[in-house]
């Protein structure tokens, strides 16, 4: 929903009569005494039953001059069709804040609204907690309330530039990878549209990233490198789940609970199903009721996970607990809780993956630098033993990067040295299609000295499908 502001008005508006028809402050006030009188004295109690009469009055007011009577706040100011009433006295504002802190910045009436709509809806207002994990419609319908809605206005941050990139990866993928996505995005739009969770594709997906997609060198390198897309939240998940999956190998941890973590993993940020999409992808800074919001995203994930009779014990752990620290810091607050070990593996994948994807304000983080990245909060948000066997899985130039050498040749990492990270095998770009040039920049010269070094993470150059290097490495 969009308004303009147009022009300042006084407090009242004229009917097409010339009649003075109050502003929207008298009715967003009325809404908010008949909302504490809801939550503090029975139904018919005499004051409750004034309020309620003075509130439909008002109501009716407008509604004989116009079919809706829509009121917006945009900006701590009050809107009616678009035109600034402002905020006059402290009483207004303060009015305007608790809608606000509701998360309502929109109250629209339409003509029929009968008198135990507007009791039914203070009612609501009054007991509304996290009604954000069910859309506000259904539960207003539930109420039997038809001529009202409620509804929230995302302001454009101008401040930001916003780059348009695309949702998932483009070109060709590798096809486990790409089943694996279809299955996941249908995972999380089924979640999105309250429908229950499909145990059964859960389970696949867990064994098809598993056994076929962690098996695949060019699954793993439209993975690991730098990602020139926005992901959503079903395809970062499925990377976290698999860049989880990598550390688990390097740990060193057994097939059961192989299979918990990636499950837990896949299923991490859930909640975000529940978090307007508008808002998971603003592309400015969020103001503190957003902020609140996408913060939820781990409390909505661990209720629902926590419900569905199947999944295994930790998933909804790691849901509530992916974003804390292991200092203790982060979201939600549970005190000095230090987070389950898995809740901190799902934790450095995360952050890794969300550097190495685009977002609209800024560009995606080579792969050397998100490493450096992790080593920085090594110790302090992050568990210091598992960054550094993290960053020993994947290395400073994972497979499917695009390097520059020392000689200024561009490549493909097509296989990595576990003795020698820094040096891996590549393809080089330039000089073949098919990645069938390799050069291997761990070798030395005469002297002992490397005969080339990797220099840095590059932009892959227009129409290269890495895919294909990666494939014909395999083969």
């Amino acid at each position: 929903m969009t308004n303009v502001p147009v022009t300042p008005s006084t407090s009242s508006t004229m009917s097409p009569a010339g009649a003075s028809t109050p502003g929207p402050l008298p009715v967003l006030k009325g809404f908010a005494s008949l909302r504490r009188l809801a939550g503090t004295y029975p139904a018919g109690h005499p004051m409750l039953t004034q309020k309620l009469k003075e509130l439909d009055d008002l109501v009716h007011q407008h509604l004989r001059n116009a079919p809706t009577l829509r009121i917006d706040i945009i900006r701590g100011d009050v809107f009616q069709d678009g035109v600034s009433f402002g905020r006059d006295d402290p009483a207004s504002a303060q009015v305007v804040r608790e809608l606000s802190e509701l998360g309502v910045d929109s109250i629209h009436i339409r003509e029929g609204v009968e008198r135990d709509e507007l009791l039914a809806m203070a009612e609501f207002l009054w007991q509304v907690k996290g009604w954000h994990s069910e859309p506000v419609e259904a539960q207003l319908a539930r109420r039997q309330i038809r001529h009202i809605s409620l509804g929230k206005i995302v302001p454009l941050d101008t401040r930001w530039s916003s780059r348009q990139w695309p949702d998932a990866p483009t070109g060709s993928l590798d096809p486990a990878y790409a089943e694996s996505l279809v299955m996941a995005q249908e995972t999380f739009e089924n979640a999105a549209a309250g429908k229950q969770l499909d145990l059964v594709t859960v389970r696949d997906l867990v064994q098809l990233l598993i056994h076929k997609v962690a098996r695949s060198n060019a699954a793993l390198g439209q993975i690991l490198a730098v990602k020139l897309y926005e992901n959503l939240t079903y395809c970062h998940s499925v990377n976290v789940a698999m860049l989880s999956l990598l550390l688990g190998k390097q740990l060193g941890l057994d097939d059961l609970t192989m299979a918990a973590l990636v499950e837990a993993a896949l299923l991490h940020d859930l909640g975000k199903t529940r978090i307007p999409l508008d808002i998971v992808k603003k592309p400015g800074a969020l103001d503190r009721r957003e902020r609140k919001l996408i913060e939820a995203h781990t409390t909505f994930g661990a209720e629902i996970l926590i419900q569905i009779d199947g999944l295994r014990p930790l998933t909804p752990i790691v849901a509530l607990e992916h974003h804390r620290g292991v200092n203790g810091t982060g979201y939600p607050d549970l005190g000095d809780a230090v987070p389950h070990v898995m809740s901190q593996i799902v934790s450095v994948a995360d952050i890794y993956e969300a550097l190495t994807g685009a977002r609209s304000y800024q560009d995606p983080t080579p792969p050397e630098h998100a490493s450096l990245v992790l080593a920085r909060l090594a110790g302090q948000k992050l568990n210091a033993n598992l960054v550094k066997a993290f960053v020993n899985a994947i290395t400073f130039f994972p497979i499917g990067c695009v390097v520059r050498t020392s000689r200024d040749e561009i490549g493909v990492v097509i296989r990595t040295n576990p003795a020698d990270p820094l040096h891996p095998l590549l393809a080089l770009v330039e000089s073949s299609l098919d990645g069938s040039d390799r050069v291997d920049t761990g070798v030395r010269d005469a002297s002992g000295g490397y005969e080339r070094h990797i220099l840095e993470t590059v932009r892959p150059p227009e129409g290269l499908d890495v895919s294909k290097f990666l494939a014909s490495a395999a083969a």
